[in-house]
Order: C-alpha cells, then structure tokens, then sequence
C-alpha cells in the first residue's frame, strides 16, 4: 500500500493535467451538444412558425370550401318556393295535393343536397307547420325532429342572420357537427323553418389529416371549449377549458408560436381563427417527440461519447508521455538522500527535460567538488586541533612523574624508576609524536597501560584499573586519545567521598559497532538535563556546564565532536551517573579495520 502511495504521489502532475484536460473535454462536449440542441430547438420554432402558419392557411381553405358549399345549399333552400310552400302550407285533407307537395320538394330537396355530395352530409328541414324532411341518404344522421329538440335550435333561432355550426351529440352518444340556417321571408324576415345540414365529424378529418402526423396534432374548438374535432380522438366532444384559454392567448399573438405546457406535456401552439364557424383551429406539437424525430438524441449522446473516449484516449497517451519523463526525474532525484549526493538522474525525455537532467546532475558534480574540499578542510583542520590538544599535556603531569622517578631513584627503587621512565617515553610518544589520527585498540591499550602505571607510582594502588577487551576487537582501529580522558577524570574526581574504588575498561563488539566503556564505582554525580554537552541515555539529558570542568587534557567533549566529525551522528559518547554508585561512559564507534595504506 506504501509503494503504491508512493507511486500515486509521483504521479500527481500526470493526474492533475489528465483530470483537467477530461473536465475540459467533457464541458466542451457537453457544450455543443446542448447548444446544438438549442439551436435545432430554435430553428424548428421558427421553421415550424412559418411552415404551420402555412398549412393552417391551406387547412383553413380547406374548411372555408365546405362551408361555401354549405351556404351555396343553404341560399338555395331560402330561395326555394317548393320548400317554402311545404314548410308553410297548412295540412289538406286532400291526399293527391299532399303527395304532389312531398313530391315536388324532395326533389328540390334532392337538387340542393347535390351540389354537396361530395361531403358526407345529411340535409334536413322542419317548418312552423310542423312538417320536416330528412333525407334518406341520411339514416345514420340525427332527424330533423331530434334536431329541433336540442339546444342547437334556440342558438340558431337567436341569431337568425347567420349560419351556425354546433356540435351535436344525442344520447345514445352519436355525434356530428351541424350547420344551422334559420328560413325567413325576405320582406318581412318572419321565420317559418329551419335548415339542418349536418356532416359527420369523420368527414371533417380531411381537412386536416394530411397535415397531421407522430406529435403533430390539429384540434377544433368551439366557443365553448369543447373539441368539435381532432385526429386525437379521445379529445372528441370533451370540453377543455385550459385548452381554450391558451388558444385565445396564442390566437391574439397572431402568426407566431408560443410554448406552452399543456395536458402535463411541453408544446409548441399555433391557432387560427375560423370566422365563418366560430371555431379555432389549433395546431400542437409535442416538442420531445417531433424533437426526437428530427434530432436522434441517443445517437448524438453515443456519437459524443465515442468522440469523447478517442479524445481521451489520446490525451491520456499524449498527457503520459510528455509527464512520463518529469515523474522520472522526479523520482530519480528524490532518492538523493542527507550526505549521499552521487545519485545521478538518467538523462532522457523532451529536450527541457534533458536540459534539465544535465543541470542536476552537474549541480551534483559541484555539490560533490564542494563538499570533498570541505571535508578534506576540516579534516585537515581536525589533525591541527588534535596536534595542538597533543601539546596540551598537562605539565603538571609531566613535573610529578619526573618528581616521582626522583624520588625512587633516591630511595634505591631503579627498577621501578626505570620502568616509569619507559612508560612516560611510550605515552609521549604516542600521544604527541604519532601523526595518525586512529590507532588500534591494541594501541590504545599500551596508552592506556602506560598512562594507569605512572598514575599508581604517583599516587598508589588504591584505584585499581581492569581492562576487559575481547580478543577480536583488538585489530579495529579507533581515534587516538579516546579513552584516556575518561579513566583521568575517574582517578581524579570520581574517588573524593571513597578512599577507594574499581575502574573497569570493556571493549567489545555489538552487531555492527564497537563499544568502548569505561565503569567506575566512585562518588558518581548528578546530570542535569537542557546543558551544553554530550547525550546520555536518560532522555535527552546533557553533559552539565559544571561537569565538563572536571576533565582535563583533551577534553571530554572535544572526544564526542571528534567522533560525530569522523563517523556521523549515529556515533556518540553517553554518560550516565548516579550518585553515589558510580559513573559508565558508553563510547560506540564503527568497526574499521586497519588498510594497507595507512
């Protein structure tokens, strides 16, 4: 899960511009696409405003040619005298007469009814006499009789002056439309019938039903808001008053269409007056389906889709290649680690990138000239130091072993005279004429031998040094003078309350480090923490100011900052002391073994 997080964070330039370039594609796409909607839905209205305003003109001849026919029939009845005679006349006991009157106006009758055979309409009559006709053509046609009796005879007998057209329906639920002209006389205008042509609704559909189609629907409506006709049958004879409403606002608008949201649909109105019925002729269309007839929204929504994918594919192959280069110098120059700059990026990619790789890899090279020469300074000025700490050895030191040989060559004691003298020879000389700054711990040892017997000429056997070391550690080397500091502060500060007392020395190896230690059992002391000094193992607590006055020669902090200088922070002294039990100082250093050079 690490590696892959890892992964992710190296490819988060690749992701940003990927997303970013799909975000981008995507509101393009989506873009067009509804502005392409949008436009086509704009032409259409407008194409539809045009075109419509057309058919309902070509629909609306349509019903003025019926209705001319029907006043050309409706005059010819009003100029009848036949007609006029049969409707006027009183009822005679004569039956010839009778039969020569029905005789003579069935065939007026039947010459009007022919300058309209082409409609399917049924003529009928009633007069004040009470005698009516109805064709015999006309059997599925509602009589005269049942005509009278409706309310479409008051509305007719209200305005005399005028053809009427009214939609009829009986009981039984047969329904027509019927045209109603009032008979009058010419001089005195007194009523005297009532011509009835009705035409079936279905004969009214020819008007319009060329014109109609999947969406596009044409509905008459009467004054009243009730469906005279519709090629949406089951509209026919209902009363819409929401329907009419928005027929009057778009018929005052004139020529244009007009959304509207009607019968829980969105659609596009166009209405038309028609004066000489009284009737409007709406024209509605369904925009998501004519819509869905001119624009195939699925196929434009896949053809999109599969554009979209190609263009992400390629901006997916074209976003991996130009970043692929950039994650991998990214990634390659994080590898370069605190103090290991040899990490060298492999130069590839786009020419930036190259450029790019060349002028890490050659900040490298200077970082790398830079910090050999800084290392190579302070080295050379860590030798100076050691060379003039080697020249700090304490002349007291020196004045009290020379007293201390004196005075056993003065008490006869040659020997151990002699044998001081040898020590003293071979601690200088390793201390002040060795120009290397590491010895071997078997060295070491011979310094330290050296240094304890002239401390026990001087001042006796009551501290008493052990050395442990084990046998494979003696080979490593170590830096010169590293040990000594610490078995001289114990002979001198570690036994002022005790008369006497143990100092252990222990070299041994642990995992990958040597550890050096030096024990006592002496006073001990009480470390404060937050001073200036060395770590110890208890918390972070530091070597107190006051302590580090209790060494002498080289200095026991100048041994910490010579060993971090030499081996890295890792490598330490640590001091722990309790008082009254003792002090353990805990030196870890590297294994290294002598070279053939040095």
């Amino acid at each position: 899960m690490k590696e892959r997080l890892e992964r992710l964070r190296f490819q988060g330039l690749f992701i940003k511009i990927f997303l970013v370039m799909v975000a981008c594609i995507i509101a393009i796409a989506v873009s067009v696409v509804w502005t392409n909607l949008r436009m086509t839905q704009q032409l259409f209205l407008k194409t539809f405003s045009i075109t419509n305003s057309k058919v309902l003109d070509q629909i609306h001849n349509n019903f003025e040619s019926f209705h001319y026919s029907v006043v050309l029939a409706a005059n010819q009845a009003q100029q009848s005298v036949t007609l006029k005679s049969y409707l006027t006349e009183k009822e005679s006991d004569e039956l010839y007469r009778v039969m020569n009157s029905y005789y003579n106006m069935t065939q007026q009758m039947n010459r009007i009814q022919s300058g309209i055979t082409s409609y399917s309409v049924g003529l009928s009559v009633i007069g004040k006499n009470g005698r009516d006709y109805t064709g015999v053509v006309n059997y599925d046609k509602p009589t005269a009789r049942e005509l009278n009796s409706s309310a479409i005879t008051a509305n007719a007998a209200a305005q005399p002056g005028r053809m009427m057209y009214q939609y009829y329906q009986d009981e039984q639920g047969k329904h027509a439309i019927v045209a109603t002209k009032v008979l009058r006389e010419r001089t005195t205008e007194q009523q005297y019938g009532m011509l009835y042509i009705a035409i079936d609704e279905s004969s009214f559909k020819p008007f319009y039903n060329n014109f109609s189609s999947e969406g596009n629907d044409f509905i008459v409506l009467d004054t009243n808001g009730t469906v005279v006709t519709s090629n949406l049958s089951d509209l026919e004879g209902q009363k819409n008053d929401e329907l009419l409403h928005q027929a009057k606002l778009v018929q005052e608008q004139g020529q244009q269409a007009k959304k509207v949201h009607i019968m829980d649909r969105d659609k596009l109105m166009l209405v038309q007056y028609l004066p000489s019925y009284d009737f409007y002729l709406v024209n509605m269309i369904d925009q998501q389906k004519v819509l869905g007839q001119m624009v195939n929204t699925r196929s434009v929504v896949l053809i999109c889709l599969f554009i979209v994918l190609i263009a992400l594919v390629v901006v997916f192959l074209i976003s991996r290649k130009m970043t692929r280069s950039i994650t991998l110098l990214a990634r390659q120059m994080s590898k370069v680690t605190r103090r290991n700059f040899h990490n060298y990026v492999k130069v590839s990619g786009g020419y930036e990138i190259r450029e790019l790789g060349r002028a890490y890899n050659y900040m490298l090279d200077e970082i790398n000239d830079y910090v050999d020469r800084l290392v190579e300074t302070q080295k050379g000025q860590r030798k100076a130091e050691l060379a003039a700490l080697q020249q700090q050895i304490n002349p007291h030191f020196l004045y009290n072993t020379l007293a201390s040989v004196k005075f056993l060559v003065q008490q006869g004691s040659k020997d151990k005279a002699e044998q001081t003298i040898h020590a003293l020879i071979s601690l200088l000389q390793n201390t002040i004429s060795n120009v290397y700054e590491t010895v071997s711990v078997e060295q070491e040892l011979v310094n330290l031998r050296s240094y304890v017997f002239i401390n026990h000429i001087r001042y006796g056997e009551r501290i008493r040094v052990h050395f442990f070391v084990a046998p494979d550690c003696v080979q490593y080397q170590v830096p010169k003078l590293i040990i000594q500091p610490f078995i001289e502060n114990a002979f001198f500060h570690a036994f002022n309350r005790k008369t006497e007392g143990v100092i252990h020395v222990l070299i041994a190896r642990e995992g990958q480090r040597l550890v050096c230690e030096v024990i006592d059992n002496g006073d001990g002391m009480e470390l404060t923490s937050g001073e200036e000094g060395m770590p110890m193992n208890s918390a972070p607590n530091k070597v107190p100011k006051h302590s580090s006055k209790l060494f002498s020669g080289i200095g026991v902090a100048n041994v910490n900052d010579r060993i971090r200088l030499l081996y890295g922070e890792e490598f330490q002294v640590n001091i722990t002391s309790t008082v009254g039990e003792g002090t353990r100082v805990k030196i870890t250093l590297p294994l290294i073994e002598k070279t053939e050079n040095e």
